[in-house]
């Protein structure tokens, strides 16, 4: 009966996510904790059949909030892309957010390949789920604040799997995630926060999203003239920082750091 009762709320729980893992998805992701909200449950694996889970996984710091991800297989993806960063070479993929227009553009070179957007222009929720060669590509939708009201739906938490990792881009973020959130998202490894103190959220409350993600990877973004410190010494003890001369590394599954580490690239 207890078993019983533990697959109803599992079942419920899966359904009750903001866009989970459904049967039409390319793929199972590898990072979703499905069990995360129930108490003494077994988290499940899986391996996705588009994506290999060896090699490494390298990040660029192009500028604002874009990073560039490119896969071992040589995909390359742009982060909350607007044209002015990260377009040479040209990416294969590019994410966008639409808080401002230095997060997406409405003039993409018909080279890149997929362009995904973070809110439906139909209306509704975006949601993206694709493999490209090696690298699954998902989307948690949230919402955003537009003239001081909140837009349902309106923009995207893109996570991206691949190698073996699961790499999140928070976006614009405008208010807190929820459990459901969270469930959605599943395990980070590495994580992109906006650090901005205000245009997204307060440092307090992005440093709490970010503990609570607790990925091991923790990359700094869309900071503005706030003081790095300011978040970074924030974080406390448990976090680790590492300030970098380059605006590029690589990470690998085995080559994550086993305590959680803040990494300020050059330019950030």
């Amino acid at each position: 009966m207890r078993m019983l009762t533990a697959v109803a709320a599992l079942v419920a729980l899966l359904f009750g996510m903001p866009h989970a893992f459904a049967q039409e998805d390319p793929v199972p992701s590898s990072c979703v904790a499905m069990a995360n909200a129930l108490p003494a449950a077994t988290y499940i694996g899986f391996a996705p059949t588009g994506a290999t889970s060896g090699g490494e996984v390298r990040f660029t710091y192009a500028g604002h909030s874009t990073y560039i991800i490119e896969t071992p297989a040589g995909v390359r993806i742009a982060t909350d892309f607007s044209g002015v960063y990260g377009s040479d070479p040209l990416p294969r993929v590019v994410t966008m957010n639409k808080a401002h227009r230095t997060h997406y553009t409405d003039f993409v070179d018909p080279g890149i390949e997929y362009v995904l957007r973070g809110w439906n222009p139909d209306g509704g929720p975006a949601k993206h789920r694709l493999v490209v060669d090696d690298v699954y590509i998902r989307n948690v939708p949230t919402d955003i604040r537009r003239f001081d009201q909140m837009e349902k739906d309106g923009n995207s938490i893109f996570i991206f799997e691949v190698a073996g990792l699961c790499i999140g881009h928070l976006g614009h973020l405008h208010h807190d995630l929820e459990d459901a959130h969270y469930a959605a998202i599943g395990r980070l490894d590495v994580v992109m926060v906006p650090v901005d103190g205000g245009m997204t959220q307060s440092l307090a409350n992005m440093r709490e999203i970010t503990r609570r993600l607790y990925s091991s990877v923790v990359l700094p973004m869309h900071r503005h003239s706030t003081p790095l410190e300011e978040f970074t010494l924030g974080m406390g003890e448990g976090f680790a920082i590492d300030f970098r001369e380059s605006r590029s590394f690589s990470l690998s599954l085995a080559t994550l750091p086993d305590r959680p580490t803040i990494i300020v690239l050059d330019g950030v």
